[in-house]
């Protein structure tokens, strides 16, 4: 389930790129390239309409909903989703979504302040491994920098910010109505924000942009019941896999192959990753056999 939810992830940001403007003259699309907040706005809008479809059908009672830290989440996720839309959009797919595998690392940062964790030093060091990696990707002060690197590292913290809530809210709501609130907020903050950039989408648009909207649906419902079946320790190693998606899809469609300093920032990101997971469930352990 988790390898499934990594491919359909890969696949919403290789057509977020399709409808941008490097994507669009590579493929042929016809129209104008779409701003990443419209890419946004299908995406939350035609994951919300598939939803209110199931609710339909199924009627959950829906209960001691926390709206304020749900639209937090919402509004931090949006921004994040469309950061994340637009660099993939503008730079090499593989390097963008490794950038955004930083998100766990700034997850543990701000869970000092906001959730009062403690953070050891093996932790601190899978931090300083991936936000190495993350500057070898990035290259800040060489020929190589791209600006919108600094978009998909936006798109990491922001992302790291919305795990922080969904910690949150996976302690007082089921998984479902966590996923409908989110996607009805998401979409009415998407809908809002996309009136200042709107343009006319054609109905090659209309359609990749509805396949995002409901892959991400899919992505999502995937990722919860991998995490709802098995600890976190087990399946979050398998989250990685979203960035060999990324690199297949980018190569077979686009032609694009991450540079050698690209692929060795990824495996320092993903390392420190790692490093993090396997710590977590190491004090996992200790506090389960103490018990």
């Amino acid at each position: 389930m988790m390898v499934c939810s990594c491919a359909l992830i890969a696949a919403t940001s290789l057509m977020a790129k399709a409808l941008g403007p490097l994507g669009s003259a590579a493929l042929g699309i016809e129209g104008t390239p779409l701003h990443p907040m419209q890419v946004s706005a299908g995406r939350f809008g035609f994951a919300f309409l598939a939803l209110l479809l199931i609710l339909t059908v199924w009627r959950p009672r829906f209960h001691g909903i926390q709206w304020g830290t749900h639209a937090a989440r919402s509004t931090v996720g949006w921004a994040g989703v469309s950061c994340m839309f637009a660099a993939a959009a503008h730079m090499n797919l593989a390097d963008a979504m490794a950038i955004s595998f930083l998100s766990p690392i700034f997850t543990m940062m701000l869970a000092i302040p906001f959730l009062g964790e403690k953070v050891g030093r093996w932790r601190w060091l899978a931090a300083a491994i991936a936000l190495v990696g993350g500057m070898l990707i990035v290259r800040p002060g060489t020929d190589a920098f791209q600006i919108v690197a600094l978009v998909a590292l936006s798109a990491a913290l922001l992302m790291g910010a919305e795990a922080i809530l969904i910690k949150r809210l996976t302690s007082r709501e089921p998984p479902f109505q966590i996923l409908v609130v989110n996607n009805g907020i998401g979409a009415a903050i998407a809908l809002t924000a996309v009136l200042f950039v709107w343009l006319p989408p054609t109905p090659a648009h209309w359609g990749v942009m509805a396949l995002i909207g409901v892959t991400m649906l899919c992505a999502q419902t995937f990722f919860l019941q991998a995490m709802r079946r098995a600890e976190a320790s087990y399946v979050i190693p398998f989250y990685y896999a979203t960035l060999i998606f990324a690199t297949f899809y980018d190569f077979v469609v686009f032609g694009d192959l991450p540079a050698w300093i690209s692929v060795a920032g990824s495996a320092l990101i993903v390392s420190g990753a790692l490093l993090q997971v396997w710590r977590e469930k190491l004090a996992r352990e200790r506090k389960a056999a103490a018990a």
